[in-house]
């Protein structure tokens, strides 16, 4: 049997449907026409003899098949990418501007610029971190290239290309700490904060009473006040630091959306600043 291969830009059409849910943003960001993006779809379905959407007039959807597609092609964009840059373009240079959640940068965010600047070596990044409403606030003023923000699933879908997704959860010192309160006393960040938004909606929701216990600028304060027992915040599950608990239905408290981080990027974005917004997203394909 001849071995059969993938096209690159045909895995590259795909990948770039699933993040901008669109066949006209896919052509928009790939430069194709909808009907070049769409034939070229059909000829990776046609390779690989099996659907990898579900299209109606009115919805696009993924298919178990191109679930399991898309990781690897992600990987494997990402290598040829690099493998690229390596042998072709070792001399990219310029700078770009980047905005992202203080509490995203601290977790997820600098090995994944540690690996571009490491490739290029001529780039300069000036990353600045802030609340989401701010960011986008400066976003919009053109003061970033890039701006990652935390958002709603499921909302603002034709802004931006989500990049990472998983759960809310209250935080505690312990379990004993977040239970028998007359009022829900909460560590915050100022606003406009979306987790802030987030946990007092879902506390008035429930007809919870809470009050705000201690406000911090920075993620390194609020864990130390939770820590020190002055009240629970809400985290991303993966960022509950060792020493603090997730705590929920025990402790009398609500349940809490997923919360995702969307990658916009501004218009006439630089050659630069491209190739990191697709970095960016190619390497945190796990919330994608």
């Amino acid at each position: 049997m001849a071995l059969r291969t993938l096209d690159i830009d045909l895995l590259r059409c795909f990948v770039t449907i699933a993040d901008t849910a669109s066949f006209t943003r896919a052509g928009e960001r790939l430069g194709r026409t909808q009907s070049a993006i769409s034939l070229q779809l059909k000829r990776l379905e046609d390779q690989l003899g099996r659907p990898l959407f579900l299209r109606s007039p009115r919805s696009l959807a993924i298919t178990p098949e191109g679930e399991r597609l898309i990781g690897p092609a992600r990987q494997i964009l990402r290598l040829h990418d690099a493998t690229v840059a390596e042998m072709l373009e070792p001399d990219i240079a310029g700078s770009v501007r980047v905005g992202v959640p203080e509490d995203f940068a601290t977790a997820h965010l600098p090995a994944v610029l540690a690996a571009f600047t490491e490739a290029h070596p001529l780039v300069e990044l000036e990353v600045t971190c802030d609340l989401t409403l701010n960011l986008m606030e400066r976003f919009h003023l053109g003061h970033f290239d890039l701006v990652l923000v935390k958002r709603q699933p499921m909302l603002d879908r034709q802004d931006g290309v989500r990049v990472w997704r998983e759960p809310l959860v209250w935080v505690a010192r312990d379990r004993q700490s977040a239970a028998d309160f007359a009022r829900v006393p909460l560590v915050v960040s100022p606003e406009p904060c979306v987790y802030r938004k987030r946990a007092t909606e879902a506390l008035d929701a429930m007809g919870r009473p809470w009050r705000i216990a201690y406000t911090s600028t920075s993620l390194a304060g609020s864990l130390s006040a939770v820590r020190a027992g002055l009240g629970m915040t809400v985290l991303p599950l993966e960022m509950v630091p060792q020493g603090l608990v997730a705590v929920s239905e025990e402790a009398g408290l609500p349940p809490l959306y997923d919360t995702e981080i969307a990658l916009l990027e501004a218009p006439g974005l630089s050659d630069t600043a491209h190739r990191l917004a697709q970095h960016i997203i190619a390497t945190l394909e796990r919330g994608a």
